[in-house]
């Protein structure tokens, strides 16, 4: 919940030129609904593809407060995120919320972004594997093999975001390779290969080369440090 419409697009408009030379990474932006469309003014024409923050599982209805597949495709939304641990935590989301998001943005035609992660006291109690397999299986509950191919998973301990701690590389790669390992179980090895699986828990321009080394951290999901243009480009431009 960061910047209006027009600090939005003042961000967006200094962030095309300096990453509009980048060809082979996928850029994506998702700002707030009340910004969506003005960032989507400044990105046209450019190779960033533009993610809402949230959807509603229905198409339409009384269901004030929420926005639509179709209002996001209307506005030219391509992603969507489901799931942060932000809207796990303050907004009482659960994986079989998660879950009928997932399946409502495929149906749209929307690529949903699925977040999982679990907090330090789970880490902590030797829960982990228990926290991210369950959270992985409800959310991909009944989405079918093909669609798979279209869901991006972004690995987010909740202990690390915004907090100023990250994982280690080893630590979050562990965890990468575990939903792998899950996503295999639960469809075939080829599908697990082939999905990318995003790190998102404080990642900053100091820490991205190494995170990004690690063989199951495929992309990055990132919150604060993607508030300014200059840090942004640093991070996308990584080496």
């Amino acid at each position: 919940m960061n910047m209006t419409a027009t600090q939005a697009r003042e961000l967006a408009s200094k962030l095309v030129p300096l990453v509009s030379s980048i060809k082979d990474r996928d850029i994506v932006l998702g700002p707030p609904f009340t910004s969506l469309s003005a960032v989507a003014e400044m990105i046209k024409g450019s190779d960033i593809g533009l993610s809402a923050q949230n959807l509603h599982w229905e198409d339409k209805g009384a269901f004030t407060g929420e926005i639509s597949a179709e209002m996001l495709l209307d506005l030219g939304c391509r992603y969507v995120i489901i799931g942060h641990s932000e809207r796990r935590q303050y907004f009482g989301e659960t994986d079989e919320t998660v879950n009928r998001k997932a399946k409502q943005a495929l149906r749209k035609g929307l690529l949903p972004i699925l977040c999982v992660g679990e907090t330090l006291a789970e880490r902590e109690a030797g829960k982990l594997s228990d926290i991210i397999g369950r959270q992985v299986t409800g959310g991909l509950k009944d989405i079918a093999a093909d669609d798979m191919k279209k869901v991006v998973i972004a690995y987010e301990p909740v202990w690390a975001i915004g907090t100023g701690k990250t994982a280690t590389p080893e630590q979050a790669n562990e965890v990468h390779a575990l939903i792998r390992q899950k996503v295999k179980a639960l469809y075939s090895a080829d599908i697990a290969e082939g999905l990318r699986i995003q790190y998102g828990g404080s990642v900053t321009p100091e820490n991205i080369s190494t995170l990004m080394a690690m063989p199951d951290i495929d992309g990055a999901l990132v919150g604060g440090a993607s508030l300014k243009p200059e840090s942004f480009a640093a991070l996308v431009k990584f080496t």
